[in-house]
């Protein structure tokens, strides 16, 4: 079984997304330290599906289960 972060952005809504907690911070960190409007890209945890998030709006960062 794979690690899983919940990420929580403004408005509310939560993701949990593929990977620990550091890795899916230093996505955000690398995103947010890119160019203008870069993205953080991570895998739902779910669903599988990609899922953009824009570090600008992150609201909290929590690790779910290894």
């Amino acid at each position: 079984m794979s690690s899983t972060t919940e990420i929580t952005v403004a408005g509310g809504v939560r993701y949990r997304v593929e990977g620990d907690a550091s890795a899916v911070e230093r996505a955000i960190l690398d995103a947010a330290r890119g160019s203008i409007m870069e993205l953080a890209w991570l895998t739902d945890a779910e669903t599988g599906e990609r899922v953009g998030v824009n570090p600008a709006f992150l609201v909290s960062l929590r690790a779910i289960g290894a």
